[in-house]
């Protein structure tokens, strides 16, 4: 046992290593299949590397605690050194930036439900910002070289590192506490407080672990008991921290964890707002006028599906879908600030921002407009946007529209539910003398459709 404690390859340890394995297996299929199932687009921008990163920070994590504290035997270990997995990967690449990105997040959330407009800062410039401890520490334990040729650290050492480690536990708990009160749609504060429970007793069992470890070094299985519950805990924690960004709400919605099996296929649906759009059996079968403007037209749910569709074959057709989820964010209630702030969220990451998935050709000014705005909410917040756009769809497609096989089939659908309605309602009764004569004493509108000269009545008088 002496030999395995110091050298690893212990039976305990290989326990450990199978669960880190299981671990990292679970976290990549948390981080990617929700993408794989629903047939969801990949991100860009930060949407994407938050959530990659935090993936990155994970692993190192994991392979850090397994490399410094000899879990497996190495023969040749040129490669490896306590500083490079101890200090460096475990800190600032592992621990520090999977902190760093939970507080990143929180961060996004205070300021776009708390404060209603965007973060001040971008994501890639605050990341580093609040990495800087991390990196300052390494530096500092770089320069001095206190670890033993175990990896071990004096306990003078272990409180200055295990307090950086709660620092930014008592970040989260701080941010935490600002958002708590905001009514979320996804269960965001659920995994916050989810988050700091597992890094709080992670911290707890650390700090234990690391004395346990390192103070008693001369009682073997004492160190090999510590090790195994270090890493089987990182375990642990890397998955229960694991959450996707603000900017995907969807992604997490139809996580595969989630005990609820709905589909969402866009935000309106997820956010539960009606369809926008006149649909009533008299405006479904009216005739379309393409003399009427076009932002008349478009309230018409049906021409608005039938123009988009000939948009989108002429490789032009984010500005109709920017019409389209600009009307569901109408439809919600201004009282309802917290939906209206995820909707208007949505719109600007999918159609507003630079390298956007789906980015209008909207004007500079009304872009830094929108992503300048002090409330989200607010009920103007597109409407120059807006007004660009219609011009530009009136130029573009409007004239090529009323002359495409995407109108003729509308005005034919348009033309067959007119027929199907005339048929199941008929416009009046048929008062043939036959007929109406048979039902006269049973009809009960005789008096109001049979007037005393009507065919009815003279074969009557005729009879008697």
């Amino acid at each position: 046992m002496a030999a395995c404690a110091s050298k690893g390859g212990c039976p305990s340890d290989y326990v450990a290593l199978s669960t880190a394995l299981v671990s990292m297996i679970l976290l990549l299929l948390k981080a990617t299949l929700p993408y794989m199932i629903h047939k969801i687009p990949w991100p860009k921008g930060s949407s994407f590397w938050l959530v990659a990163v935090q993936v990155i920070a994970s692993l190192n994590l994991v392979l850090s605690i397994v490399m410094a504290l000899n879990f497996l035997k190495f023969r040749n270990r040129h490669w490896w050194s306590c500083y490079l997995w101890a200090v460096w990967i475990e800190g600032p690449l592992g621990f520090g930036l999977l902190l760093s990105c939970r507080i990143t997040q929180i961060f996004q959330l205070y300021y776009i439900f708390v404060k209603r407009r965007l973060p001040p800062i971008r994501s890639y410039i605050f990341l580093p910002l609040i990495l800087l401890p991390w990196i300052a520490g390494a530096t500092f334990i770089h320069i001095r070289k206190p670890l033993n040729y175990r990896c071990h650290m004096g306990t003078v050492w272990i409180i200055p590192v295990m307090g950086l480690h709660a620092l930014y536990v008592v970040a989260l708990i701080a941010f935490t506490g600002a958002v708590h009160h905001v009514e979320f749609r996804f269960h965001e504060l659920k995994d916050l407080w989810r988050g700091i429970l597992v890094s709080a007793a992670s911290i707890g069992i650390w700090v234990a672990a690391y004395v346990m470890n390192e103070v008693r070094e001369d009682i073997p299985w004492l160190e090999i008991a510590s090790r195994f519950l270090l890493l089987v805990m990182t375990s642990a924690l890397v998955v229960a921290f694991f959450s996707f960004s603000i900017s995907q709400p969807l992604v997490s919605l139809m996580s595969l964890r989630r005990k609820d099996h709905k589909e969402y296929k866009t935000m309106s649906q997820a956010l539960g707002i009606p369809d926008s759009g006149i649909l009533l059996q008299r405006e479904s079968t009216s005739i379309l006028d393409p003399n009427e403007p076009l932002d008349k037209l478009l309230l018409n749910r049906r021409f608005r599906q039938s123009f988009m569709e000939f948009a989108d074959s002429c490789l032009a057709g984010e500005s109709v879908h920017f019409y389209d989820e600009v009307q569901h964010f109408d439809k919600i209630p201004i009282q309802d600030s917290v939906r209206r702030i995820y909707m208007a969220r949505h719109i600007i990451e999918k159609y507003i921002a630079a390298g956007a998935p789906i980015e209008v050709n909207i004007s500079h000014r009304i872009r830094q407009e929108i992503l300048s705005t002090n409330d989200l909410s607010h009920t103007d917040l597109f409407k120059n946007a807006l007004g660009e756009l219609l011009q530009l769809m009136k130029l573009n497609l409007a004239k090529d529209y009323w002359s495409s096989m995407y109108f003729m089939k509308l005005k034919e659908d348009i033309r067959m539910r007119t027929v199907d309605q005339e048929m199941e309602h008929p416009s009046g009764w048929n008062f043939s003398k036959r007929l109406s004569c048979v039902h006269c004493s049973d009809d009960p509108f005789q008096h109001e459709h049979s007037p005393r000269n009507s065919g009815c009545h003279n074969h009557d008088s005729e009879l008697r």
